[in-house]
């Protein structure tokens, strides 16, 4: 995806006042999303259902109908101002699409449609990425691509890895631990959803300059059983739980 032309998009639908520029912090958005929308392009289609859950502005759904030419988009976006600011922006959309904006969190069950095609979520802070994952599995999503943010306490396996750093030793200098905790909290989220039966792949989504919080989980649901099996043990085993 040209950046040039995300960048066009964004401030055409975001801000659109003549004479003004994208801040620094849209630039990195805007990459961020430029990057997100190339994997997007190899499964969005006309007709699919593409939901932005814990969406902010919704720069991800909304700039996939303006250049890939997805024709649904469902958001979910818990803050009222911010889901206003998404209902402004798909009222300037160039191309024709089905725009619903949810204001509920991504963890409400009924904040979701059931069966998406897509599901994205991109920087959805602390326990968002966790709640976006369960919710892509429950209302069975056929892909999902996932960019976490922000490693807090908040997480569900927070304790659980700091407890599991302390059974193997690690000190508590903050750059090592925080690094061996976040490692543990990114294998607990890729075997949940294997184990859960969702071919998964965890790659940089932009250099770690544009971001520290680069890396996206991109997962497509096979239900392979071996493979499902396998990823169960290992998940259990990283709980704590029996080994394999």
């Amino acid at each position: 995806m040209e950046l040039a032309a995300v960048e066009a998009a964004l401030h055409r639908l975001f801000i659109g006042a003549d004479g003004t520029s994208l801040r620094k912090e849209d630039l990195k958005k805007a990459r961020e999303t430029a990057a997100l929308l190339d994997m997007l392009a190899r499964v969005v289609r006309p007709g699919r259902l593409l939901v932005d859950a814990a969406a902010g502005k919704a720069y991800v759904g909304l700039l996939a109908v303006e250049l890939l030419g997805v024709t649904r988009v469902h958001v979910i976006e818990r803050d009222p101002r911010r889901a206003e600011l998404c209902r402004q922006a798909a009222a300037r959309l160039e191309h024709a699409a089905e725009v619903q904006v949810v204001e509920g969190d991504v963890a409400d069950a009924r904040a979701w449609p059931a069966g998406p095609d897509v599901v994205v979520g991109l920087h959805a802070c602390g326990a968002a990425s966790d709640a976006i994952l369960d919710a892509a599995v429950a209302v069975d999503a056929r892909y999902l691509f996932v960019v976490p943010c922000c490693y807090a306490q908040s997480v569900a396996f927070s304790p659980t890895a700091e407890a599991r750093a302390d059974a193997l030793g690690v000190p508590r200098h903050a750059e090592v631990r925080r690094r061996v905790v976040m490692s543990l909290v990114d294998a607990e989220r890729t075997l949940r959803l294997e184990a859960a039966g969702w071919e998964t792949t965890v790659a940089a989504l932009v250099p770690p300059t544009v971001t520290p919080h680069n890396l996206v989980w991109r997962a497509r649901r096979m239900r392979e059983p071996n493979r499902m099996r396998e990823a169960a043990q290992q998940l259990r085993a990283l709980r704590g739980g029996e080994s394999r």
